[in-house]
This record gives C-alpha cells, sequence and structure tokens, in this order.
C-alpha cells in the first residue's frame, strides 16, 4: 500500500503551536516523518529552537518562529513569514494552552486572562491570518487542542474548562463557516497526557507528582494516562487523507476516561 498517497501529507506545510514541548513536539516529529515541512512556533525560544534542530537531525524539515500566541501582531507577523517562505499553509494545529487550577474564587483576573487568551484567543488569532492564506491554496486542516474538560467539567480548573469548551464550540462555527472553502476543522481532546502541563498541575495542587501522575490514569478503562504520541497520532489522522469527509467533529483522546 502507498502509505504516502493515503495520508497525503507530503511536502505539506504544517504549522503547530505550543510546538516546544509535549503533545505539541510529538505532533512536529510524526508530521515530519510522514513528510510534511513543519514550523514550529512557542514562546519558548531556546526550546522551540532546540526542538526544530533535533527534527531536522532526524531528517526532517523543521524551522521554529518565536510567537506569543496571544499577540495579534506575533501571530500575524509568524503567518505571514510563513507564507512569504512556503506560499502555503495546509495544516494549522492549535495546541498551545495554559492552565491554572483555581476555583472562580480564587481565581485572579490575570490568571483568567492568561488562560482564556493561550487556549482560546489564540485559536481566533491563528485561524483568522491562516484561513486567508489556506483558501488561496485549495484549501486546508485545521485542528485545535481542546480537553476532556472542554466536554464535561472539571476541579478546581474553572478558566481551563471555560477556555476549552469555548475551543470545542469555535471548532464546530469554524467548520461550518469555512467548509465551502475546503477548509476542514476538528478538535482533539486529550485525556491526562504526561506533558509539562500536566506535570505543573500537581504542583499547583501540591500534590506529589508521581502519585498525581498514577492516580490521573488509575480510573479510566485502559489503565493508564497518555503520552503525548497518543494524541500526535490523533491529529495525524484529522491533518491527513484518512479524515477527507470529516470536519466540525470532536476527538476524544483518553483512555476510555469519558466513557
Amino acid at each position: 500500500m502507498n502509505y504516502d498517497k493515503l495520508l497525503g501529507l507530503k511536502e505539506k506545510v504544517a504549522v503547530i503551536t505550543g510546538a516546544a514541548s509535549g503533545i505539541g513536539y510529538s505532533t512536529a516529529q510524526i508530521l515530519a516523518e510522514t513528510g510534511c515541512k513543519v514550523v514550529l512556533l512557542d514562546i519558548d525560544e531556546k526550546g522551540g529552537k532546540e526542538k526544530s534542530e533535533l527534527i531536522n537531525n532526524q531528517g526532517g524539515d523543521a524551522s521554529f518562529i518565536h510567537c506569543d500566541v496571544t499577540s495579534k501582531k506575533n501571530c500575524e507577523n509568524a503567518i505571514n513569514k510563513i507564507e512569504s517562505e512556503f506560499k502555503r499553509i495546509d495544516i494549522l494545529f492549535n495546541n498551545a494552552g495554559v492552565i491554572r487550577r483555581k476555583d472562580i474564587v480564587e481565581h485572579n483576573e490575570d490568571e483568567w486572562d492568561l488562560v482564556l487568551n493561550v487556549s482560546l484567543k489564540s485559536v481566533f488569532l491563528l485561524s483568522k491570518y491562516a484561513i486567508p492564506v489556506m483558501e488561496k491554496n485549495g484549501g486546508g486542516s485545521i485542528i485545535n487542542t481542546g480537553s476532556g474538560w472542554g466536554v464535561v467539567g472539571g476541579d478546581k480548573a474553572a478558566s481551563y474548562c471555560a477556555a476549552k469548551a469555548g475551543v470545542v464550540n469555535l471548532t464546530k462555527a469554524m467548520a461550518i463557516d469555512h467548509g465551502a472553502e475546503n477548509i476542514r476543522v476538528n478538535c482533539i481532546c486529550p485525556g491526562d497526557t504526561d506533558t509539562p502541563l500536566l506535570r505543573s498541575e500537581a504542583k499547583q495542587l501540591q500534590l506529589n507528582e508521581k502519585d498525581f501522575l498514577q492516580s490521573s490514569g488509575s480510573d479510566r478503562p485502559l489503565s493508564r494516562i497518555g503520552t503525548p504520541e497518543d494524541i500526535a497520532k490523533g491529529v495525524l489522522f484529522l491533518s491527513s487523507n484518512l479524515s477527507a469527509w470529516v470536519t466540525g467533529t470532536t476527538l476524544v483522546v483518553d483512555g476510555g476516561g469519558l466513557a
């Protein structure tokens, strides 16, 4: 079987936010392995450069652009730079996110704004500038990172739940608005995944990291937390020709947690 043809990703240009670690980096790796030219966006310049170099050393084609995804200017400049260099954008993975483990009363306004801006506003900003580029080249695929807590609520994560629920429904609205332009828009909703973000939650909740990670997976049907690669494989599906008639959907990858 010709897997290059089945996936249809060879020479495609993929833009990934939050790409210096975790799910973003794993997705950049797997898309590069399928033949994509990957552009890593992150506020972590040192980490982003290191990760793009690693992908290149492994035979991939990666570049890095420093980008604060909460900044209109940064997002517009990044997309303009990508279009100038590659003349196209085929895949946009809006993956950047942060979490603050607090309820409404405990939150201050700056924390609330940070979580909403990084996790939700960034989807708006990057998509706003990437969609016209996709349209010029006949379409594309946008994948937004939601969360299991964007589908159901969770404890002491009020701003995160609000942001991720917004991502889930924004995805549906974008799919409706841009289907005529052959732009598919889907949402991937990870369960607890072993990333720096999840590990930061243990610290915020003042819990032992090892115990926290174990407890996060113990009550799932598959009895473990996810790996970044588990989520990246879902993004690969939504990026590729395998999902050519899939848009406006939410793919939950959580080891059965929501079941």
